[in-house]
């Protein structure tokens, strides 16, 4: 009975993992990464708290940061939390200061890939890369080969090269005029 148990948790727990493993040919993460001039605790809480987003990122934000949470965003300043405009992710899962991983729960009115879309995450890595920066990277899993998610990977190459961009540049040391 132990034996017949110990190898059904075995199955259980190594089934993903041989489900992935045929997959390898099928790797379509979307990757972006880049050093950031800050703490690493700047970086985290400009991404996980609504004033670190404000600041940077978005008009409009509301995070609740745990399993299951949403982290709801609005990047109308005329708009506000909860209208149409209103992105809503639900956090999946986090390690303070190492990782947050997300999931689109609902997009807002008009979003192109409302299909393709219920099928993709994405995972923020946060590294010291020294005293004073970070080392953010962006994983976006979960695209298809169909019409919609091809497009919509492109839409989030462009979105999350922005993003991180805008990211540096909320950081980036001020220059002194002459």
């Amino acid at each position: 009975m132990r034996t017949k148990l110990l190898v059904l948790l075995l199955a259980v727990a190594c089934g993903p993992v041989a489900a992935l493993a045929g997959r390898q040919g099928e790797d379509n993460r979307l990757v972006h990464e880049g050093v950031v001039s800050a703490p690493l605790g700047d970086v985290w809480a400009a991404f996980t708290t609504a004033e670190g987003q404000k600041s940077w990122m978005v008009a409009h934000s509301e995070i609740d940061l745990k399993v299951g949470g949403l982290m709801r965003t609005n990047y109308d300043p005329k708009g506000a939390i909860g209208d149409a405009k209103t992105i809503e992710n639900t956090i999946i899962s986090y390690d303070p200061g190492r990782m947050l991983s997300i999931r689109v729960t609902k997009a807002p009115d008009g979003f192109p890939f409302p299909n393709a879309v219920r099928n993709m995450w994405t995972v923020i890595y946060f590294e010291p890369a020294g005293p004073q920066a970070t080392r953010v990277r962006f994983v976006g899993l979960g695209f298809g080969g169909d019409e919609e998610s091809k497009k919509m990977r492109a839409f989030f190459d462009k979105g999350n090269a922005y993003t991180l961009k805008k990211l540096q540049e909320r950081f980036a040391p001020k220059k002194s005029g002459k």
